[in-house]
């Protein structure tokens, strides 16, 4: 079972991105070399740079400002794309660090149409819900797994599911899927429950106004068997629920995109 880590969303104030910034900081500049990682968002800064959101996989989150990325003749501007995977190196102690080195390492599919949207989505969730500086490679390596399955076009549905449980599982929010707490035992199969957040599966009330789910989709949930249509269909609301808890009713973005299109 996953530790849980402290609840920290109820320090967030209605404008406040719900990334938190880790508090640890460095006391001493550090210089990280060829960093395997992707690019999830960036943005202008000042004239010529960008201030460039990276999920690395040895460090974690980090913000990177790329300085002349915009300049026509940059060579990082055509590197620092989504979904390319990178080799990054940078410099700094403070919350933003420089950017010194990008190279694209290739290796990958590119991302076309619904599954581009789909990996969008993937950076919106990993920039609202993952702490800076926070290393998680486990979380890392299901990413660049989700990507490579939604370049080979397996189904969008399916990955997205798995990638949000492991999201929410890595960010301690929620424990064992397959363990009652009201009943203190295993759930089964054919029994219904609810997945309560900040208490975990119980057994669904008479008075329920939380999704109710069967023991069996927590249980192919728990191996990531989403091969039951029933499954499909109580894990896809399972999900919204938990991730519109957790961002306190905040949309995403993408999500809405994805729902327009039918493809979430």
């Amino acid at each position: 079972m996953i530790p849980r880590r402290r609840a920290r969303t109820h320090e967030l104030s209605a404008s406040s991105p719900l990334a938190l910034t880790s508090p640890k900081r460095a006391s001493k500049e550090i210089r990280i070399l060829h960093q395997p990682g992707f690019v999830l968002h960036s943005y202008p800064y000042k004239e010529t740079s960008l201030i460039v959101d990276v999920f690395s996989r040895d460090h974690g989150r980090v913000s990177l400002v790329a300085k002349g990325a915009k300049r026509p003749t940059s060579a990082l501007r055509s590197v620092l794309q989504t979904f390319q995977p990178l080799n990054i190196s940078w410099t700094g102690k403070s919350e933003i660090r420089t950017l010194t080195t990008a190279e694209w390492v290739g290796g990958m599919l590119p991302l076309e149409k619904s599954a581009l949207l789909c990996g969008f989505y993937l950076n919106e969730l990993l920039v609202k819900f993952l702490l800076r500086d926070e290393v998680n490679t486990i979380l890392f390596d299901a990413y660049v797994s989700s990507l490579n399955q939604l370049a080979h076009n397996e189904s969008a549905a399916i990955v997205l599911r798995k990638f949000e449980l492991k999201l929410l599982q890595q960010a301690g929010l929620i424990g064992d899927l397959t363990y009652c707490v009201s009943s203190r035992t295993r759930i089964f199969a054919e029994e219904l429950y609810v997945l309560e957040p900040g208490v975990g599966v119980r057994l669904t009330s008479l008075a329920e106004n939380l999704p109710q789910v069967s023991g069996k989709t927590l249980l192919d949930m728990s191996v990531e068997n989403y091969s039951d249509p029933l499954t499909q269909v109580q894990s896809k609301q399972l999900m919204r629920f938990l991730l519109s808890f957790h961002l306190h009713g905040t949309p995403l973005n993408t999500r809405q995109i994805l729902i327009d299109l039918h493809k979430l």
